[in-house]
């Protein structure tokens, strides 16, 4: 949704009808949870999915089954703090997904047996069991043309609609707060670009040489003051070649502290286990930080001769 609003904010002809924004049918339907995560773990019951229209995932009785994303069920959130939330009130899938997102993480996503089972107990526990209960789970066929796997969608009421057949791509309506309308992909309307301020850089080098690319050829090895930017790096450094990607991150020894090429002290924190600690050895070889490419992504401490890709910022 910040997206959206930063969206928004730079259409301000009000005249304009749509613009274009990068979401476009693939024609391949695939079901996946509403964090955006692939659904590799699949519990269908007996006869499950059925049709086309049916494109939200329920549970009842521990499995699960398709229905049609309006209808009002009950439902259970994701909270990172506090663990799964069940919410005693009846809203339509995509109500749902709002509700969750704005009041706890995300509606819950059913990743393995032993969650499914954690579901499974807490519909138990409010005493509802078979009853239908929204899960995070949905069929979808639309992907963004940067091929990032964002679950985020700003339909108007009974979009997409493909009327008429061949509806393929979508608008916002700068006239309805943005919201989302799928068209045919010949119409000819303005459109939003965007560059990101981050680069992957697939070239092995040690910390110093990446350092010096950067300044070179950009503005700098990344900085990660905040989760924003570290979701920024995420959505790039999935696409390293190697397991570690510098950052901007150094150990300064004389102070027994990390800090940021801009010489700020590191407030946001996302070190793995074991990492980031203050008593570093430094009578080896300084040491600098960065991201893992895969996994959960942290940050961990490295010798700086290792040599490994990069992410530079951009003006």
């Amino acid at each position: 949704m910040n997206d959206m609003k930063e969206l928004n904010k730079s259409v301000t002809d009000r005249s304009l009808q749509y613009v274009w924004i990068g979401l476009q049918k693939t024609g391949r339907d695939k079901w996946q949870w509403s964090s955006g995560e692939p659904a590799l773990y699949l519990n269908w019951a007996t006869g499950q999915p059925k049709a086309k229209g049916e494109d939200c995932g329920m549970m009842t009785n521990g499995q699960w089954h398709d229905l049609t994303c309006t209808d009002n069920q009950y439902f259970i959130c994701n909270n990172t703090n506090t663990g799964l939330v069940f919410v005693n009130q009846l809203k339509s899938w995509r109500d749902a997904q709002s509700y969750c997102r704005q009041n706890h993480t995300d509606l819950v996503s059913v990743r393995n047996q032993n969650e499914n089972q954690q579901v499974e107990k807490i519909i138990s526990d409010n005493h509802l069991s078979g009853s239908w209960i929204w899960i995070g789970l949905f069929r979808d066929s639309w992907q963004w043309s940067d091929q990032s796997n964002s679950s985020f969608r700003y339909w108007k009421t009974a979009e997409p609609n493909n009327q008429g057949g061949g509806e393929n791509c979508t608008v916002i309506d700068p006239n309805a707060q943005g919201q989302w309308n799928d068209i045919h992909c010949i119409n000819q309307y303005p459109f939003v670009c965007y560059e990101d301020k981050l680069i992957l850089i697939k070239e092995n080098l040690t910390w110093s040489e990446a350092l010096i690319y950067c300044r070179q050829n950009h503005v700098d090895l990344v900085s990660v003051h905040s989760e924003e930017i570290q979701r920024r790096v995420m959505n790039v450094v999935k696409r390293a070649s190697t397991a570690t990607v510098w950052l901007g991150l150094h150990n300064y020894y004389s102070m027994n502290m990390w800090l940021w090429l801009s010489g700020e002290i590191v407030f946001y924190q996302n070190w793995a286990p074991g990492n980031g600690t203050t008593w570093e050895n430094c009578s080896l070889e300084k040491r600098k930080g960065a991201v893992q490419s895969g996994g959960d992504q942290r940050w961990i401490s490295l010798p700086e001769s290792h040599k490994l890709n990069f992410i530079c910022s951009r003006n």
